[in-house]
């Protein structure tokens, strides 16, 4: 079963393997709005943590959405070109941006797990 984790800037990933899926949180999309285009990685591409990796566009504003690791890219949501609000209605699910394959797990059991990114997000995140 894969496990969750979290970043500071919301992202979110699910590790399955060495592959991690990579979305928005909820609280994210929440703050962008009706999400209206996403720009997306090109497969192949090696992403740093912390570095741009995709653009999500709302209603209100532009967004840079990071890597939440070090990677590559090995699949990108293509669905969301024509249904970029799938952003907002499932953004845990059929709303990811792109899979990566993880340069170094031990990276990943150090971001946040699902109670310390709530607790972040409480605190005014």
């Amino acid at each position: 079963m894969a496990v969750r984790k979290f970043t500071r800037d919301h992202e979110w990933i699910n590790l399955d393997g060495d592959v991690g899926t990579v979305g928005i949180t909820d609280h994210a999309q929440e703050q962008l709005g009706d999400v209206v285009f996403v720009e997306l990685p090109a497969v192949g591409k090696v992403v740093t943590k912390g570095g741009e990796a995709a653009v999500v566009e709302s209603v209100k504003a532009a967004s840079e959405v990071y890597a939440p690791l070090d990677g590559t890219v090995v699949a990108v949501n293509e669905a969301l070109a024509a249904e970029p609000a799938t952003v907002n209605a499932d953004p845990f699910g059929a709303g990811w941006f792109m899979k990566i394959r993880v340069a170094d797990r031990a990276a990943f059991d150090a971001l946040m797990d699902e109670p310390a990114y709530r607790k972040f997000v409480a605190e005014g995140a």
